[in-house]
């Protein structure tokens, strides 16, 4: 379980392909020690689990559905990850309730800079916009945020100063990929009123 607030950042060092996945290096000052293996740790939103750590190499692996249902499909040496361990009892929540789990891989279909805060536009099919609500939560690459605006494409957020430099949202460019997890509350509102 996670809320979606970043304060850690790491860089993808190794790619190693498997038959049914991969395994994933990422170089990070996140602190960690030896018995923290198997730990679940939120990485551009996807749960995954810390198998290895060798000084600040963290490795997880990947199966072939991690990758289908993610954009590290698209996975290269030298991209920013965002990581965020997982809530402790007694921390507070400051953004919202994660799973880690992805819906869906999302493009970025417009960036712009508006006084000092970053308005962009993400990508949502029909079927996908259903779950959306405006002013409810997602989950942007692991960072939690607010939609401000469901559009005919897709949906609209604004990232703050602030979000902007600590995460790898600073990165994006056009037609990024970007891993979205719909806001729990809002699939489980969903699924009860479809089935009565």
């Amino acid at each position: 379980m996670f809320n979606g607030i970043i304060f850690n950042q790491g860089k993808v060092h190794k790619i190693s392909k498997r038959k049914k996945g991969i395994n994933l290096f990422i170089k990070s000052n996140l602190s960690l020690k030896s018995k923290d293996l198997g730990v679940s740790i939120s990485c551009d939103g996807v749960c995954l689990t810390l198998i290895s750590k060798k000084n600040k190499i963290l490795e997880f692996y990947l199966s072939n559905e991690t990758l289908h249902r993610s954009k590290f499909k698209k996975i290269n040496k030298g991209d920013i990850i965002n990581l965020e361990l997982p809530l402790k009892k007694g921390q507070n929540i400051s953004g919202h309730i994660c799973q880690g789990h992805v819906d869906y891989v999302s493009q970025v279909k417009k960036i712009k800079l508006i006084d000092k805060s970053y308005q962009m536009e993400f990508s949502a099919n029909s079927k996908q916009k259903k779950s959306l609500i405006e002013k409810a939560s997602i989950l942007i690459n692991g960072v939690s945020l607010t939609i401000s605006k469901i559009t005919k494409n897709g949906f609209e957020v604004w990232i703050i100063p602030h979000t902007y430099k600590l995460t790898n949202l600073s990165k994006l460019t056009m037609n990024s990929l970007v891993n979205i997890e719909i806001d729990i509350l809002s699939k489980y509102v969903k699924k009860y009123f479809n089935e009565k």
